[in-house]
């Protein structure tokens, strides 16, 4: 599957009443929120023992978060193919340079 026909089947499943952006945006931060709840949870919980990381669980919350991220993609009117080669052109430019650490956009 790639990226475009994920990004097909999502829009399929989502709900448009007039807060698009609003839905889309909370909602990634929220799913992400939740994974990095979890995380927090195993290291308090588990002492940071990869042995006990429920990867599955986290699994399933990525694919709530690439869901939103698909579903946002479409509001803004870009396919997930694109947005995913012009990340990795950038940061293949990034690594030509040797800036793929440090902050900021425009390193």
């Amino acid at each position: 599957m790639t990226f475009n026909d994920y990004q097909k089947k999502a829009m399929t499943t989502a709900i448009d009443e007039g807060s698009e952006l609003e839905q889309r945006v909370l909602g990634l931060v929220g799913e992400s929120g939740e994974i990095a709840d979890k995380v927090k949870k195993w290291y308090r919980d588990q002492g940071g023992d990869l042995a006990k990381l429920d990867k599955k669980d986290l699994a399933a919350e990525l694919g709530d978060v690439l869901w939103y991220v698909a579903t946002f993609a479409d509001f803004l009117g870009y396919n997930l193919d694109t947005i995913a080669q012009e990340n990795i052109a950038k940061l293949a430019r990034r690594n030509q340079r040797g800036r793929l650490t440090g902050s900021g956009d425009n390193r």
